[in-house]
């Protein structure tokens, strides 16, 4: 398939149009040399689009890097420093470079929350948590009980780390809520929709009294760790369907 082949395959599930206030420039960010003729025989998935990843899928010999966190956001940079080191890297190796941010993060089922629904064994499940007017999250019901440690364990592999579990809520946990990445502000809507917890990427210090005061229990699983899920997904929705190579770069950041 070509990129411009890709990009149709893409957003023929993923519907970028349907977030329009994504300040991410979804899509195609950087073209190749010949996006209506050359062949894209391998691409590299990873979650931020970094030099080191951009160099990394240059050593694999990928044609194509596919991220959530891509280098356009709202207007355009200048191109100087390492925002020009990054672009020289993709351009020097001919590279593309494809991004998808809350048309990941809200896709089902190849998308970061219904991904992690599944993964903690979510039933019932319903669009949550509200942004722009665009709905990103999912909440849903488990067919039984658990503590939250047991939770957290769920919903991250094995060998990550959670950036925080406060537990301020009922013991047994039922209902839950996921908004992957910076969604701490929503533990609101998770309140408001009476949920037992919430699960997101990362805390920040000024909502921790809220939180507690709210008596709602909360995971922050760690921005990067709840944002691996759809990229992996999608690379073996490609690989199935169309037996494109990929491979997924991990740079966990620890946060």
């Amino acid at each position: 398939m070509t990129l411009n082949q890709l990009d149709t395959y893409f957003n023929s599930f993923l519907k970028k149009e349907e977030f329009a206030p994504d300040p991410s420039r979804n899509g195609i960010q950087v073209q190749n040399s010949s996006p209506d003729t050359k062949e894209i025989k391998k691409i590299a998935f990873a979650v931020d689009a970094c030099l080191d990843t951009i160099m990394e899928a240059a050593k694999t010999h990928a044609d194509m890097l596919f991220v959530h966190h891509g280098i356009f956001w709202g207007g355009c940079d200048t191109i100087t420093d390492s925002h020009y080191k990054r672009i020289a890297g993709l351009i020097k190796n001919d590279i593309a470079l494809y991004a998808m941010h809350l048309p990941l993060d809200a896709n089902n089922p190849y998308g970061n929350n219904y991904g992690l629904a599944k993964r903690i064994g979510l039933k019932n499940i319903k669009p949550f948590a509200s942004w722009k007017g665009m709905t990103i999250g999912v909440k849903g019901t488990l067919s039984k009980p658990v503590y939250i440690e047991e939770l957290a364990t769920r919903a991250l592999l094995q060998g990550q780390k959670p950036q925080a579990i406060l537990p301020f809520g009922n013991k047994e946990i039922r209902t839950v809520g996921i908004c992957s990445g910076g969604g701490g502000d929503d533990y609101v809507q998770a309140v408001e929709e009476g949920l037992d917890a919430y699960i997101t990427g990362e805390v920040e210090h000024e909502l921790f009294h809220p939180i507690k005061e709210a008596h709602i229990n909360v995971i922050a699983g760690g921005h990067y760790n709840t944002e691996i899920v759809g990229v992996n997904l999608v690379a073996e929705k490609l690989h199935k369907e169309k037996k494109i190579e990929c491979v997924f770069i991990d740079r966990p950041t620890g946060l």
